[in-house]
């Protein structure tokens, strides 16, 4: 018996020793060079450029001949030629489980809210597991792009983006890292209206949070934590009062978590400030002394560009057909919109707020995915005048600080989750180059190489 156990043991200490060498020689270590490396929030260019990865992160950042002498045996080495590297995109505002198509003129004319309303009734309606999967899809869209983290912000149901977020940290589908909302607070009335009585409560209860009154707006808060989210998304409109606001806030801190607020209106972007919100999501008609306010606040203001550059007149025209009086008051807007927009954009940079930028993407676009239609909005921003380093701010390090991730994404850092994105060219010279990424990492974990290796 004495020999036996002898016998056992020198075994056992042979089976673990083996098994600490072949959990060493797992460690995973990738060595990724470039011609360049843009740093947003400095504006500097590394070139050559090279970042070592280990275990899903990046462990250092530096030349290429450091680097290679410094890497462990066996590194992959990942050569992208002359392309220039950058983090990976953040979308701080997207709607990943929902995909609205225009309806015909003549049924968008004969309901409230009538180019969006048709869409979002048939998501709710549907089967909530058919709603993941089409998330899924587009989660995968939108990685393919370039957009290794997203902020999703509303219409997916009870729980789909949770369901969505967990299943990707799973690894069960691709898809980029996601912070979920689960279902916006609104004031009755908003985005849907005259629904059947017998039916309402139902209808909205399975995409929102109707606020009656501040212990509504706090009960509303507890249910969506219930379901794990990251972030409350609130719709401010002009009839949420300053106290039902600042309970949601209150509630959502206590546990440390950030509010979100759709405001266009000055009253609505004014209560979302007295409320001390985290974010204002949009602001259209912020005024100069509400930017103040926000900057002084150390309040984010997420601007979305989707409508701006003809956007529905290029989602719309492939799919419908157009009466000569809608293409025309499509036109005006469109000219309308671009001052407007122009005018915003130079405010908010002038006015020191703090700012980051998502594509508020839930519409069908024809011929695109949905991260190509997300990526629209680099475009958009740089026609309304934002230089095109403050854009890739706006989605890189801004947008990190915004999420509350500043120290896990954002940025090409030690230490920071190893998610890369590359371009063929400059993006600083032609921003239209973030339209076109050619190699997509997250996690250390190629998704997508376009780009020639050596």
């Amino acid at each position: 018996m004495r020999k036996l156990l002898t016998r056992w043991t020198s075994l056992f200490y042979v089976l673990f020793s083996v098994a600490q060498l072949a959990a060493q020689s797992s460690t995973q270590a990738t060595l990724v060079k470039a011609g360049r490396l843009l740093d947003p929030r400095t504006g500097n260019v590394l070139s050559p450029a090279a970042v070592l990865i280990e275990d899903g992160k990046i462990k250092e950042v530096g030349p290429p001949s450091r680097l290679q002498s410094n890497a462990p045996a066996g590194v992959q080495i990942i050569d992208l030629g002359s392309a220039t590297l950058l983090p990976g995109l953040i979308d701080s505002h997207t709607h990943l489980l929902i995909d609205v198509t225009v309806p015909p003129e003549a049924e968008s004319a004969r309901r409230w809210n009538g180019d969006y309303a048709p869409g979002q009734l048939l998501a709710i309606v549907e089967s909530p597991s058919k709603r993941v999967l089409l998330g899924a899809q587009m989660a995968r869209e939108d990685l393919e792009s370039g957009f290794t983290t997203v902020r999703n912000l509303g219409h997916s149901g009870i729980d789909g983006d949770v369901a969505l977020r967990d299943a990707i940290n799973a690894h069960r589908v691709p898809g980029p890292r996601i912070l979920g909302c689960g279902r916006k607070l609104i004031t009755p009335g908003s985005y849907l209206q005259s629904l059947n009585p017998a039916l309402a409560e139902s209808i909205m209860r399975q995409e929102f949070f109707q606020i009656e009154g501040p212990d509504s707006a706090r009960q509303a808060v507890r249910e969506n934590l219930f379901y794990d989210v990251n972030v409350i998304k609130v719709t401010v409109d002009d009839d949420l009062t300053a106290t039902e606001m600042t309970a949601i806030v209150e509630e959502a801190h206590r546990e440390h978590v950030k509010v979100a607020t759709h405001a266009v209106s000055v009253g609505a972007i004014q209560t979302a400030i007295d409320g001390g919100v985290d974010s204002i999501e949009h602001g259209n008609d912020v005024t100069d002394e509400q930017l103040k306010a926000m900057r002084d606040k150390g309040i984010f203001i997420d601007i979305t560009p989707t409508f701006w550059g003809g956007f529905f007149k290029k989602i719309a025209e492939p799919t419908i057909v157009m009466s000569p009086a809608m293409k025309s008051e499509l036109a005006a807007s469109d000219d309308r919109r671009r001052q407007k927009v122009a005018s915003f954009t130079q405010r908010v940079l002038k006015s020191g707020v703090k700012f980051a930028a998502g594509s508020d993407m839930s519409w069908f676009y024809p011929g695109k995915t949905r991260g190509q239609a997300s990526a629209t909005m680099f475009a958009n921003l740089h026609d309304a005048g934002m230089p095109p380093l403050d854009i890739l701010r706006a989605v890189t390090t801004n947008a990190a600080e915004m999420l509350g991730w500043q120290d896990r994404v954002g940025a090409v850092e030690p230490g920071k989750f190893a998610d890369l994105v590359a371009v063929a060219g400059d993006p600083i010279a032609d921003i239209t180059e973030l339209e076109r990424v050619r190699f997509v990492m997250k996690d250390g974990q190629v998704v997508k190489n376009d780009l020639a290796s050596h």
